[in-house]
């Protein structure tokens, strides 16, 4: 069996890296500080709860980058979307050829912002970059080496960079996690960028509640309304007019949430009902969480980007950007991932086609 690492000990990685070890394949973990992982470095242990239930060992939790990839042929990159930069930058001096990285997920433009990072770093080695276009788990972290796993979901998309390497992606990977779909590029994954649609707009509508309570509510269950869902299916509506810029078919939230969880209903606010999957989730303790952090500057700053380059307008999404703007003190216009940022200023509809699923 191939040799696995985890690069990121939040929810998500501790999530992973247990259920990868209950599938018997050799996985280690990396995080950038070692709070997260002390007793996963003494135990070399992670406890899974909720649909995944059982104690699993993995082979090592480091610190070490260099320590943690060497030698492994799948890297999963499980860390907020505006960590890329950084985990890409501390990545390039010990990558091998051969391996293989994925980010789970990329959000929009991830491939292609990590693929400008190697080439600044210089890196020669022969590497496939892929991105999911979700995380494969609706999860949470209870304690250090203790997660919960809500739901695995049925199917996620994901894509190599360029699309040419898709076979090979999809040889190693596909075998190690088959809920993983090879779709046709990164476009399918950065623009089916569904976590931008539930995320952001929620907890910006919600936010008074989140403040007053500590986010003692459901975030799915209570946080979305038949109005919040309203607003919620205008960025869906907004996003999906963005992708299509690129002759692709996209898939709505509420055909996703058929697609990953095997949910239905006549609108987008009534499939949300029906998804078990959510029950127990609860909302972020506070506005200064990824589902802003990374969802604002990492999801809904490209989407507007590409629309104002190429002629799509996004008002509800910009009214979003800018209320979490005023909210947090920031502007994420600055911050965010921009077709410029991305490298792709410039050029056409038709060129970013080919450079995806190309290459250069």
């Amino acid at each position: 069996m191939v040799k696995i690492a985890v690069v990121g000990a939040g929810n998500g990685g501790q999530a992973l890296a247990g259920y990868l070890a209950m599938k018997g394949f050799d996985v280690s973990l990396f995080n950038r500080s070692k709070r997260r992982i002390s007793p996963i470095i003494d135990s070399h242990s992670i406890r899974i709860e909720g649909q995944v239930v059982g104690e699993y060992h993995i082979s090592f939790a480091t610190t070490n980058m260099e320590e943690a990839i060497k030698g492994r042929k799948l890297i999963m990159v499980v860390v907020p979307a505006f960590a890329h930069k950084e985990i890409a930058k501390r990545m390039a001096p010990y990558l091998e050829d051969g391996q293989i990285i994925v980010l789970n997920p990329g959000r929009t433009g991830g491939a292609l912002e990590f693929n400008n990072v190697l080439k600044e770093e210089n890196v020669k080695k022969d590497v496939i970059l892929a991105e999911a276009q979700t995380f494969i788990f609706a999860s949470r972290m209870s304690n250090p080496g203790v997660a919960k796993v809500f739901r695995i979901k049925n199917a996620v998309p994901v894509s190599a960079l360029p699309a040419t390497r898709n076979a090979e992606l999809e040889e190693v990977l596909c075998t190690a996690i088959p809920e993983f779909e090879i779709v046709k590029n990164v476009i399918y994954t950065s623009f089916n960028n569904i976590g931008v649609v539930f995320h952001p707009a929620t907890l910006i509508l919600n936010a008074a509640r989140v403040e007053t309570t500590a986010g003692k509510f459901e975030f799915y269950f209570e946080g979305i309304s038949q109005s919040v869902a309203k607003v919620l299916e205008k960025i869906d509506e907004e996003r999906c007019k963005v992708m299509k810029l690129f002759n692709a078919d996209p898939m709505t939230a509420k055909d996703w949430l058929n697609y990953a969880y095997d949910v239905r209903g006549n609108s987008l606010y009534e499939a949300i009902r029906n998804n078990v999957g959510y029950r127990g989730i609860y909302a972020p303790p506070t506005l200064d969480n990824r589902y802003i952090l990374e969802d604002l500057p990492m999801s809904l700053v490209p989407i507007s980007s590409f629309g104002e380059e190429y002629g799509v307008k996004t008002p509800v999404i910009d009214s979003i950007i800018n209320l979490a703007n005023i909210m947090m003190g920031k502007n994420f216009w600055k911050e965010g991932r921009t077709v410029k940022d991305l490298g792709l200023e410039g050029m056409s509809i038709e060129d970013i086609i080919r450079l995806v699923e190309e290459g250069e």
